[in-house]
């Protein structure tokens, strides 16, 4: 597994750690865990294909199997609750070190943890990031150097440009994949089979496909 995991605490930490693994064999990563509500807590899985190819809804629909009997078993919540899988978006959060460098040139905000030169939120030019730092450009040509331990949340900003950009890196992975597979081969002399109706599965009553 790639040592470039998001940072979380607590719960969603838990939670985090239980489903990697699952994840990293089925040709995923985990960009976000985000455990909301109290009665009856949302579990909110987010993630990317490792191909970087387009995330689908039938992508969705896997971790949401997968993860969620991982989860049934881990029982991290011990009252009722219900799990959503989605793609990271285009304005997506920036949760590790490879997306402050793959989008590098745009917009980002971050919301600090402690205040820096007074300010408790940025907005500016992503300038990408390694271990221990990110680095920011701020609309006033300020650079700064944050330590990742002290970013509470930070993502992209919905831009013109940062749809051009995700557009581009996209038809380029998708390219790749496409290169990758092997072709098809269709027997058109062949009678199709008879297939035998069945009924539907039955949905699972705690995982909620969601696409972004």
């Amino acid at each position: 597994m790639d040592d470039d995991q998001p940072q979380h605490e607590g719960l969603e930490a838990r939670i985090a750690t239980a489903i990697l693994p699952t994840l990293g064999q089925l040709g995923y990563e985990l960009v976000r865990v985000q455990v909301s509500g109290k009665e009856r807590p949302v579990v909110q899985i987010m993630a990317d294909r490792v191909d970087e190819a387009t995330f689908r809804v039938e992508d969705c629909e896997i971790i949401s199997h997968a993860v969620g009997a991982v989860l049934d078993v881990e029982d991290p919540i011990r009252s009722e609750w219900s799990l959503e899988v989605s793609s990271a978006g285009i304005d997506r959060p920036l949760t590790r070190v490879k997306d402050w460098n793959r989008y590098a040139g745009q917009l980002a905000t971050v919301d600090l943890q402690v205040p820096q030169d007074n300010r408790r939120r940025l907005r500016g030019i992503a300038l990408g990031a390694d271990a221990q730092e990110i680095r920011i450009r701020l609309e006033d040509g300020t650079e700064l150097v944050v330590p990742r331990g002290n970013i509470r949340r930070a993502k992209l900003v919905l831009t013109d440009e940062l749809i051009e950009h995700s557009a581009a890196l996209a038809a380029v992975a998708d390219a790749r994949r496409a290169a990758l597979e092997p072709p098809v081969e269709v027997d058109e002399s062949a009678e199709a089979p008879e297939v035998e109706e069945e009924a539907p599965p039955a949905p699972r009553r705690r995982s909620t496909p969601k696409r972004n």
